[in-house]
């Protein structure tokens, strides 16, 4: 079988307060496992435009792109999938009110969840370390190395 590239991702550590943004983006709720906004990046544009684009498909909040905090890599032997997301801190431009009625354009993104770091621990997400980087402003740059994708 040909090797499949590597998908590109970016991914947005959206704060609010003392919460974090995660949402479920398994179609028809097959998995309760939440993550930060964002997905695949498209050829042509930068991560940062790719990104801002996600995050108002899936919430319809707008957000300006700050640095990258975190890499993550996952992977599906399986499936032959593997995914690298480049997580980054973002700033919210406007409300962080979700309307109840926003429905993700590609109709994946099911439910949206603001969350404290405590709530955090008892959340089913990935990364792992996400919480970490998400909710220390000085956290260097992370990689987390590359993990079966679980769902």
């Amino acid at each position: 079988m040909p090797v499949k590239s590597p998908r590109v991702a970016a991914r947005a550590i959206i704060l609010h307060g003392n919460k974090l943004l995660l949402v479920n983006a398994w179609a028809a709720q097959k998995s309760p496992l939440m993550c930060a906004p964002g997905g695949g990046a498209h050829a042509g544009s930068s991560l940062p435009e790719n990104l801002a684009r996600e995050v108002y498909e899936e919430t319809g909040l707008r957000v300006t792109i700050g640095a990258p905090a975190l890499v993550n890599e996952f992977h599906d032997p399986k499936h032959r999938f593997h995914q690298v997301e480049i997580f980054f801190r973002c700033t919210l431009v406007g409300t962080a009110d979700i309307s109840p009625n926003w429905k993700d354009t590609e109709a994946v993104v099911n439910r949206h969840i603001w969350v404290t770091k405590d709530e955090l621990a008892h959340v089913f997400h990935k990364p792992s370390s996400l919480g970490e980087v998400a909710f220390d402003p000085n956290c260097a740059l992370r990689y987390d190395p590359l993990e079966r994708i679980v769902s």
